[in-house]
């Protein structure tokens, strides 16, 4: 199979979640503003929308939306525990998380890289954020993992965001608990491979 992905962007979540599964795969860094690959061949022919990232099964299906490329991957080796099982309160749980990040995190930066997002409304982006990332930061408090004392996907996610929050300089002091999991995440030979392989380290 196949990723599409850009160094340090959103897709660098499947690209952990893909590490962690022991799937082989191959990567296609992918130029977004131009919308080119590597090799110069238009994106929009692999992926009509135009985003990353995006994977290519072996069989030709194209899965986009990193969430659902998660969940794929995760439901996919079952033995990983990446995601757990249908039914059970632990995979809801992690669904929620997913969600959370999505919409109030991942989305939230967005005006922090838009060239066209007014200065004037960036502060107001930012403290919005900060006051997210508190959240996040309590309820990391008595664990080890977002989700409890588990790595699931939810956390690949959450590290890949977070990366965000030191490259636009929010203000993380005092959240100590978001600093001791992005060393635990930092620490796992899955995401050193995944952050060498993209440049990021």
């Amino acid at each position: 199979m196949k990723l599409f992905y850009k160094p340090g962007a959103c897709s660098l979540a499947s690209h952990i979640t893909l590490r962690e599964s022991g799937k082989d795969f191959t990567l296609v860094s992918v130029d977004l503003m131009k919308k080119r690959l590597e090799n110069g061949d238009d994106y929009f022919v692999v992926n009509p929308k135009g985003q990353v990232p995006a994977l290519l099964l072996d069989d030709g299906t194209l899965l986009t939306e990193g969430v659902a490329i998660m969940q794929y991957l995760a439901d996919s080796v079952p033995d990983r525990q990446l995601l757990a099982p249908v039914n059970s309160i632990s995979r809801y749980k992690t669904i929620e998380w997913l969600n959370y990040i999505a919409t109030e995190l991942h989305k939230g930066f967005t005006p922090l890289f838009r060239p066209d997002t007014p200065e004037e409304y960036k502060p107001t982006v930012r403290a919005q954020l900060e006051k997210k990332l508190q959240y996040v930061n309590e309820a990391l408090k008595d664990e080890h993992w977002i989700c409890g004392q588990r790595f699931t996907i939810a956390d690949a996610y959450l590290f890949t965001v977070l990366r965000w929050a030191y490259a636009v300089k929010l203000n993380l002091e005092g959240l100590e608990h978001i600093a001791a999991f992005m060393q635990r995440m930092a620490e796992r030979p899955e995401v050193q491979d995944a952050l060498s392989a993209e440049g990021l380290k």
